[in-house]
């Protein structure tokens, strides 16, 4: 089954960090993701830009209504996200526990995916 690993952490908190606590973390992803890929459970993965870039969209009487910035105002912000195979929600779970954030106060929020 699939798993979206959804990784949530405060970006104020992230951007505060210097640059070899960044690097330190930033290889500690690198091998996270490369032993997804060595247990093939890798499907996807990506790091999201600040929620100070995103757009929202909705549609209301049929005109798109775009607003700059996140769809919630929260005190974490959704950072990045992997998407994994895993034979169970066990499984899932052991490799969310896994992920560098965690250490850190990040959260992160595994959810299976609906294959249709």
């Amino acid at each position: 089954m699939k798993y979206a690993l959804l990784i949530y952490d405060d970006e104020q908190a992230w951007g505060s960090l210097d640059d070899a606590t960044r690097g330190a973390m930033y290889e500690e992803y690198g091998k996270f993701s490369a032993g997804l890929e060595e247990r093939g459970q890798m499907r996807a993965g990506e790091q999201l830009s600040p929620t100070s870039t995103a757009t929202t969209v909705r549609v209301k009487d049929g005109k798109t209504l775009t607003t700059d910035g996140p769809y919630a105002e929260t005190k974490e912000q959704l950072g990045g996200f992997y998407l994994i195979e895993a034979a169970t929600l066990d499984e899932a779970l052991e490799a969310a526990a896994a992920i560098p954030s965690t250490k850190y106060g990040g959260v992160v929020e595994v959810r299976p995916i609906v294959e249709m």
